[in-house]
């Protein structure tokens, strides 16, 4: 009896990390799928009002998505094996700091991070699309009239409430 109760109270803690790791993990994914659908949104209100400008909007989210899907990766992976790469005491979007020397160094890994590591590594280095600064001209304007991104800002804004409202402290 003492013996079952000796190793059931000191698989607690176990327990308790694993479910810290998990809800950190979920934060951290609903922080994400936040911020590519706040771009998508941009992209899409852009292009939009600007039809030329369809394909460089396109690939601007691409980029987008194969950051933060790397980010994604990284964090999950981080979490469970490297628990110090991860700043999980600061706001959310700056548990992880990638550089893009950190990025290469991930793409010589034979996983799913170095996968995305290396996807987003050789598009950080490819030569940007044509119409870039025509597209970021016309995101910056965009982004200066706020009644033209009220919904996508309104639902941007509920998502990180609902990600600040995750309280993963294990007691």
């Amino acid at each position: 009896m003492n013996k079952t109760l000796v190793l059931l109270m000191s698989a607690i803690p176990a327990f308790a990390f694993a479910a810290n790791t998990e809800c950190q993990i979920t934060k951290y994914d609903t922080y994400i799928d936040a911020s590519i659908t706040w771009y998508q949104d941009l992209a899409t209100i852009t292009s939009t009002d600007n039809p030329q400008l369809k394909e460089v909007s396109d690939w601007f989210v691409d980029g987008r998505k194969k950051h933060f899907e790397l980010n994604r990766e990284a964090v999950h992976t981080f979490l469970k094996s490297e628990p110090n790469k991860v700043s999980t005491e600061s706001d959310v979007e700056s548990w992880l700091q990638l550089t893009q020397s950190d990025i290469k160094a991930l793409s010589n890994r034979d996983d799913k991070l170095g996968q995305l590591a290396k996807q987003s590594f050789q598009y950080r280095q490819a030569q940007s699309h044509p119409q870039n600064y025509e597209f970021r001209s016309a995101l910056a304007d965009l982004l200066s009239h706020p009644n033209k991104i009220e919904h996508a800002l309104n639902r941007y804004n509920h998502s990180i409430e609902d990600v600040v409202a995750m309280n993963c402290n294990s007691h």
